[in-house]
């Protein structure tokens, strides 16, 4: 059996080697948060051994930031560090790998104006704009994983002292990373394949419309012709495979932007910022939202729809079958990178460009042309669960199942 130790290197591996896929002279930004500084060291070293040319560290803290909002002035919320952004933006340019490992931040907004929070928020977007877009249109590297905080392991196994609820996160996380098995990289490699199979069943298909319906919802999603159906490894410009999301069950798209009509409610909360919103309820028209209610977060749901005209409408639709290992584990994680991948899902904002034949290399006013929505923003949101059913009109206009009872019928 493997020690934590062991587990810990194989986790640092596989968001080296397989999902930010360092290459040799290659340069890297690790995200990270002060309390994963354990996770960093091995992560630097692994980068290193891969022939990273050098690393660079973008630290964060929860409690700092937490202080920021509480007690910053609004006009300093809004003047985000011009070094900063183009310092994330030069080494982007130059080819940079990035890796994010990243807390829940669960609690962190507690007691933070709404507005204060929006703010901050539409400023770093501003600022990092053509950052995030190098990610998105996978000119660089770029991968994403998870490391547990006290706050949150208490949370997912409340009345459990503190050091046994960190122990059973862990070892969740480890199982749900494939970290578990004997060879995790071989693991994520099959893994990879099963995707990409499914993948090229719905690009066969080449759906116009998807149906969604489930208590709650009735939807309609209608698609461009040049769209694809992406998920498990990526390519960047450059012609290196990675994987962004650690874990990843789902395969995805882009919605035409003005072709989503009907009502759709959340199944799990989303974890905004910090601030739960739970029991979302949108309703589209043309796909613009023209509704959205929530149980909880009502305010934090209205300030990040209205942060621009695109964040009106969907940007991605993502599948995942109620049967995924994370959905089978019957826990909410409260993060959206392991709640996305047990539940099918859409976002809120800006639309992957490479999900659109040719997509990377398009103008703004191209990728508009095929539907392709624009934001500052991209907030997944999970909609599935074991009463989905989803149908699929195929280009003879017949309708088929995709989705029953949460699973694929394909």
């Amino acid at each position: 059996m493997k020690t934590f130790a062991q587990k810990l290197e194989k986790y640092a591996d596989l968001a080296v080697n397989v999902g930010a896929n360092v290459q040799r002279g290659q340069e890297v930004i690790i995200k990270a948060p002060v309390d994963a500084a354990e996770l960093v060291r091995i992560v630097t070293e692994k980068a290193y051994e891969a022939g990273a040319k050098r690393v660079f560290f973008n630290w964060t803290d929860d409690r700092l930031d937490h202080l920021r909002l509480k007690y910053a002035a609004e006009d300093v919320l809004r003047d985000y560090p011009a070094w900063k952004a183009a310092g994330l933006e030069t080494l982007v340019q130059r080819g940079a790998a990035c890796i994010d490992i990243r807390t829940p931040g669960i609690g962190i907004t507690d007691g933070i104006d709404p507005h204060k929070l929006a703010v901050d928020q539409q400023t770093e977007w501003k600022a990092l704009n053509t950052y995030y877009d190098y990610r998105m249109s996978d000119r660089v590297s770029w991968t994403i994983l998870i490391y547990p905080t006290v706050r949150w392991a208490k949370k997912m196994f409340p009345g459990k002292i503190r050091e046994l609820a960190m122990k059973d996160l862990w070892n969740v996380i480890f199982k749900m990373t494939r970290i578990d098995l004997e060879d995790p990289i071989q693991a994520w490699k099959d893994h990879q394949k099963n995707l990409a199979d499914k993948r090229s069943v719905l690009n066969r298909k080449k759906y116009r419309k998807l149906h969604y319906q489930a208590p709650g919802t009735d939807l309609e999603i209608a698609f461009d012709p040049a769209a694809h159906w992406d998920g498990g490894a990526s390519i960047n410009s450059r012609g290196t495979r990675f994987v962004a999301n650690i874990p990843t069950e789902e395969v995805y798209t882009l919605p035409m932007k003005t072709g989503v009509n009907g009502t759709v409610t959340s199944t799990k909360p989303l974890n905004y910022g910090g601030t739960l919103i739970e029991k979302l309820s949108l309703t589209f028209r043309d796909g613009r939202i023209v509704q959205a209610n929530a149980e909880k977060g009502q305010d934090v749901i209205r300030h990040l729809i209205d942060t621009d005209e695109g964040s009106h409408y969907l940007g991605e639709v993502a599948l995942v079958p109620n049967d995924s290992p994370i959905s089978q584990s019957g826990l909410i994680f409260y993060t959206t990178l392991f709640d996305e991948n047990a539940s099918c899902h859409l976002a809120i904002g800006k639309a992957y460009p490479t999900c659109l034949d040719g997509g990377a290399e398009m103008s703004g006013k191209e990728l508009e042309a095929h539907g392709a929505n624009n934001s500052l923003i991209h907030v997944d949101f999970m909609i599935g669960s074991g009463r989905l059913n989803i149908d699929g009109q195929t280009e003879t206009g017949t309708w088929e199942a995709v989705f029953r009872n949460g699973v694929w019928a394909l």
